[in-house]
């Protein structure tokens, strides 16, 4: 039995990241709630509030004033009704995923699952239903390690926009639903936040004592109901004054006591359960003094070289909540990114969208059955590999730049390097059918063999320092094929 962790920085930077997470690679995501009632996106629970946003208007002709139709009123409303957790894992399976993350709770402070402590929960509103129990027995079918996302931390502070009011018009003066004492538990007696300035977040994390001791005993009660694997917080350990690489403060380690408590009981209850810890805490501080208690996460961006340690990267297919106005992301660009990222000792998190009713509509059908083509024969390059001596060639490189997630455009001279039981696969990010494959990075190692995934073999030669390789007319993948190569030592 491994010893206990204890709540201290010095104690949980002994952390070191499971083996099945640095072979999984690749999960998905159901970032999904009573959020994806409207269709309207990502943080509607807050612009609602927020009068002049599309959100806000949206809200006001489709349901009525927020005075009168409240954000609990949307929580009513979703039902879930078509939800089949069993269905949804079996295509994720199939597409790639190794792992599951589901939404415990949102910043909208409804939770999924049978809490003794929120009213306001997916068992009591709504779909009255247990999603979280749901979705851990239909991963536990597939032997897929199960992970819980929390975004409690910065609820308190993120939605004091519901204390407010519109400041023109008819209902000018008229107090949101929030205001009301009965639904405090539920919106936060978070008054001390204000209501100037809506559209700003920050402080993203609430010094208020009284809340940090809640978010703690919540999310002690997540880890007890479900043991999960993977426990991500949306943001930095709580409560420092640090999120997303906006320093505002040295580190106390007292300020980040919630946290600390809560890593601790994630990993001392995963030792209880398997005899040695093999759970992952994701947060987003980049400080490596905060992120080595965990896995280091970066919300839709990456990392531009090899990191030593894993670390992980969530991203969507289109918006964070089903959304009907927002583009998905093609299944190139997806696979394109998961090769780039697991080039650099990164794991990839996608988001798959979910309607209100919990289905998936058939343009993330269409997603999913191309990723299950394509890891159908790339796979033993991504499971289980580490990183090789270089990441890639080749010039080009993932725009990093915040948020930002544009398509990259490849040509033939870039490749991305995984590595395996004495083979190094190089994906072909520009390739096209008929040409010759150049490698030159191994230009010092003597190669006894090379072919290509999907395909029966392939002519290859190394002279002058390069690494040519014939490739056929017709690729076998739709996008990065990988050749496998074989080296002589």
């Amino acid at each position: 039995m491994h010893p206990q962790f204890e709540a201290t920085f010095d104690s949980l930077r002994t952390y070191r990241a499971p083996e099945w997470f640095r072979d999984a690679k690749f999960g998905i995501w159901s970032h999904w709630g009573p959020q994806s009632v409207p269709m309207f996106g990502d943080w509607y629970a807050r612009n609602m509030y927020i009068q002049g946003t599309p959100q806000y208007e949206y809200h006001l002709r489709h349901y009525g004033h927020p005075s009168s139709f409240g954000y609990k009123d949307i929580c009513a409303l979703w039902k879930a009704e078509k939800f089949d957790p069993q269905g949804l894992i079996e295509k994720y399976y199939r597409a790639g995923a190794r792992y599951l993350m589901t939404q415990a709770t949102h910043h909208d402070h409804f939770f999924n699952y049978d809490s003794m402590i929120n009213r306001m929960n997916s068992v009591n509103v709504g779909p009255r239903r247990d999603i979280l129990a749901l979705w851990k027995a239909a991963a536990d079918t597939k032997g897929m390690p199960f992970g819980l996302s929390e975004h409690l931390g910065a609820s308190f502070s993120w939605w004091r926009v519901n204390k407010g009011c519109d400041r023109t018009g008819p209902y000018a003066g008229v107090p949101y639903d929030g205001n009301d004492p009965a639904w405090q538990d539920f919106y936060h007696a978070n008054q001390e936040h204000g209501t100037e300035n809506p559209q700003e977040i920050f402080p993203w994390y609430t010094k208020n004592r009284s809340f940090q001791e809640y978010w703690l005993k919540c999310v002690s009660e997540m880890i007890e109901r479900f043991r999960p694997e993977i426990l991500y917080t949306d943001g930095a350990l709580p409560f420092g004054d640090h999120w997303m690489g906006v320093e505002q403060s040295a580190i106390r380690e007292a300020d980040y006591a919630p946290g600390l408590q809560a890593v601790a009981k994630l990993y001392n209850t995963s030792i209880g359960k398997h005899g040695s810890n093999q759970a992952v805490y994701l947060q987003k501080d980049r400080r490596p003094e905060i992120y080595s208690v965990g896995v280091l996460d970066i919300e839709k961006s990456q990392l531009p070289g090899i990191m030593p340690e894993p670390w992980h990267t969530d991203t969507c297919i289109g918006n964070w909540f089903y959304d009907v106005h927002s583009p998905y992301k093609s299944p190139e660009q997806i696979i394109e990114m998961l090769v780039d990222i697991v080039s650099k000792n990164g794991v990839m998190l996608l988001n798959i969208l979910q309607r209100p009713d919990g289905t998936i509509d058939g343009e993330a059908d269409y997603i999913l059955d191309r990723l299950a083509d394509w890891f159908a024969i790339n796979g033993e390059a991504i499971y289980g590999t580490r990183p090789w001596q270089v990441f890639g060639e080749g010039e080009t490189r993932v725009r990093i730049e915040g948020f930002r997630e544009d398509k990259t455009d490849w040509n033939r001279s870039d490749y991305r390097f995984t590595q395996k039981d004495g083979k190094v696969y190089a994906f072909m990010l520009g390739a096209r059918g008929g040409e010759t494959a150049v490698l030159r990075s191994f230009s010092d190692r003597r190669i006894a063999d090379v072919r290509l995934l999907g395909a029966e073999s392939v002519a290859w030669k190394q002279e002058m320092g390069l690494l040519l390789v014939s490739l056929p007319e017709k690729l076998p993948s739709l996008c990065a094929n990988a050749l496998q190569i074989t080296l002589a030592e």
